[in-house]
Order: structure tokens, then sequence, then C-alpha cells
């Protein structure tokens, strides 16, 4: 199993602070200490090609990102201003999920240790996402006719609602979303599935309703190829998810995923999604508990 990385995820904001991405580096670290997966498997993520980030967004904005001339009200909603870092940041964002991708067609499974940025749409970025890295890789995807069907199995605490909204009227592309109903975003698109979840929702609630409804995703849309956005923030310590999942719980929520997509053999990109608790550790502990469960599904070759 592969993962890919990027050392371009701190970036500089107007007064003094920093974009809080210190679990990315410290997932690194954590996943080559505990011998999750080698340090050969660990690769410096790509930044996505232009003409990889048009497929889903609208050239008017990819421009604008490019050249600085991203406007006001837009930069606000993304969360932090323009910057020559921003730029490289969100490029090598998707182009670890796309590198991921391509890799999940080798290996059977293979992550992104950042990514799962599901907020922003076709015309905008919004939640701290410039462009969205699922979306594009799965069009990357079909336009190399490495997939036809595609499944995106979003488990971050907050619905993914611009990856809802690029794919609302695409019947080859399944969006299933399982979130908070009152958390963010506030005005929810509709994905081709959406469990809302109420705020306190704890591990066997959450684990019972994905056991019912992830059937139907792989088995009704029978993709070729799985997408799974693995957040850490339903976690119960986590600022902002306002649910109740123990670590062991999400866990338990990453064997159910990704052991139906070895057993239903279909390759499986995964990106980390949102995490925001104040105890950095416990967030890297649920992202690296994900790549192991991986790991150790795909122990053996995929083509075995």
């Amino acid at each position: 199993m592969r993962a890919f990385y990027s050392d371009h995820f701190v970036l500089p904001l107007p007064d003094g602070h920093k974009f809080p991405m210190a679990k990315y580096s410290r997932l690194r670290e954590r996943i080559l200490a505990e011998g999750i997966i080698a340090p050969e498997q660990l690769h410096e993520a790509p930044a996505a090609d232009w003409d990889d980030l048009r497929l889903v967004h609208d050239p008017v904005y990819v421009e604008a990102v490019a050249n600085g001339t991203v406007p006001a009200d837009v930069q606000r909603r993304i969360g932090f201003p323009w910057s020559p870092q921003m730029v490289e940041r969100a490029r090598r964002s998707v182009g670890a999920t796309i590198a991921a991708a391509r890799a999940a067609l080798d290996d059977g499974a293979a992550a992104n240790l950042a990514g799962g940025t599901h907020h922003a749409f076709a015309d905008r970025g919004e939640g701290f996402c410039v462009f969205n890295d699922v979306a594009v890789a799965s069009r990357v995807l079909q336009r190399d006719q490495h997939a036809r069907r595609i499944a995106i199995v979003d488990l971050d605490v907050h619905q993914g609602n611009g990856t809802a909204a690029i794919f609302a009227s695409d019947a080859s592309v399944f969006t299933f979303s399982m979130h908070g109903a009152r958390n963010f975003p506030f005005r929810k698109e509709v994905s081709d599935l959406d469990v809302p979840l109420n705020d306190g929702t704890g591990d066997e609630e959450y684990l019972s309703l994905l056991q019912a409804h992830l059937p139907s995703v792989l088995d009704g849309h029978r993709p070729d190829f799985v997408f799974y956005l693995a957040g850490a923030d339903p976690y119960e310590g986590d600022r902002l998810g306002r649910l109740k999942l123990t670590i062991d719980g999400l866990r338990r929520r990453d064997e159910l995923v990704v052991g139906a997509c070895r057993q239903a053999g279909l390759p499986l990109a995964i990106s980390m999604s949102g995490g925001y608790a104040p105890d950095i550790d416990a967030i890297v502990t649920i992202h690296a508990n994900t790549i192991r469960t991986a790991a150790h599904k795909w122990l053996n070759t995929f083509a075995s």
C-alpha cells in the first residue's frame, strides 16, 4: 500500500498565526515510526496539472487561483487569503489523491495523508477547500478509462456539499455522506444518499447506520472504484464535530468500509479529511488507524 504526502501544508495568515496543519507531518512520522508502511511506500505528492483541475473546476476560477485574482468574498469563504503557498498546497492536495487513485488500481488501496477537500464547488472554494481533490481524481480516472462508475463514501462529520453539487446530475458517480445534521455547511446540498446524524450520536448508532447503508452504495451503484473520506472529526473530542464517536469506534468504522471494499474487490483511495480535536495526538491516532486498517486488509496484493 502506498501513501502520498506533502510538506506544503503550513499557510501563513495575515495575523501571524498559521493554519493548523501539524497533524499531517505528525501522521507521516507516526505511520513510519510504527511500521504501518515502509519508507519506500511513502511518496511526495505531485502537484495536480492545471488541465486536470479544469476537468471539474470552472476555468475562470482556476485561472483566478493561478494568478492571485480570487475575489475577496471567495477568499473569505475559503477561510484563508490567496498566496503562492495556498496555490501549491491546493494543487498538491489534489495531486496526492490522483496519485493515490492510480496507485490503488495496482495495489488495491492507497492513501493521501491529507485531502478530503469536499467543500470546494466547481466555481469556488469554501470551508478551507480550494479545489475538490476527490472530484478531480474521479474525473481523471474516468477520462483515462480506469473507472466508469465511482462511489464516494464521505464520512467526514461535515457534509461534502461541493462534491454533491459537482456530481448532482451525473449518475456515474454516487455520493454518500454521513454527517452532522446541524453542523457546517448549514445549507446542505443533496447527495445521492445523505444520512444526517443528531448531535451526540455515538459508536453503536453510527456503526449500525453505516452497516445498513453501505451495502446499498456498493451493491446498488456497482462502482468500479471507491473514494473514502475518513474524517477524524466525528471523534468525541473534536471541537467542531458535535458527535460522540470514540477512537475505537472510528477504527471499527474504517474496518467496515475498507473490509467491504476489499471483499468486493474494489480499488480504494483514501483521503484523511477533517480533524480538529485540541489533542493532536488523538487526531493522528485516528488517521494512523485508518492507514493501518487499509494496509492490513491489503497485506496481500490486490491481485491475490
